[in-house]
């Protein structure tokens, strides 16, 4: 069964959605960078190449199924961020959303009855459910040890 045309497009959003979270925390990476936040700036890097994998994951199986890959611009990030609890912040506000366009691609799939896609999207929410998890640890961090567990922060993040 090839994708309709209908989940063929949500795909294609969802590459280029994926790959502009790509280039979000690579921006994120950059700033804490130039902060000398070794650590937060590895572990932002390894977000954003995580990113481009749920991309180029997206790209595979629309393939497969006979869709049509369209890989379209990428907006510029224009954020900027007061501290690095605000990036944090950030992230998990981003992680929300993405969570939302994900649970949104699953209830396509299911309109127009793809249990194929239904089935691939699964790993997709499972993913998100992690990636907000740890992120909202690190908030929680952030929350008990304010500033003062930065270096902390910054060194476990670096671990990743």
């Amino acid at each position: 069964m090839k994708l309709t045309k209908k989940l063929s497009d949500a795909f294609n959003e969802q590459i280029k959605a994926e790959m502009w979270s790509s280039n979000l925390y690579l921006s994120m990476a950059v700033y804490f960078m130039d902060m000398g936040l070794d650590g937060c700036a590895h572990w932002m890097k390894k977000q954003s190449e995580e990113e481009l994998e749920h991309a180029y994951k997206l790209i595979d199986y629309s393939m497969k199924r006979g869709g049509k890959v369209v890989i379209d611009h990428i907006d510029a990030i224009h954020e900027k961020w007061e501290n690095p609890q605000a990036v944090f912040e950030h992230v998990y506000s981003h992680e929300c959303h993405v969570s939302e366009l994900i649970d949104k691609l699953m209830d396509l799939a299911i309109e127009e009855n793809d249990k194929a896609t239904q089935e691939f999207l699964r790993w997709f929410i499972i993913e998100q459910v992690e990636e907000e998890e740890t992120v909202q640890g690190i908030l929680d961090k952030f929350n008990i040890f304010g500033v003062h567990g930065l270096y902390s922060i910054n060194h476990d993040l670096g671990k990743r």
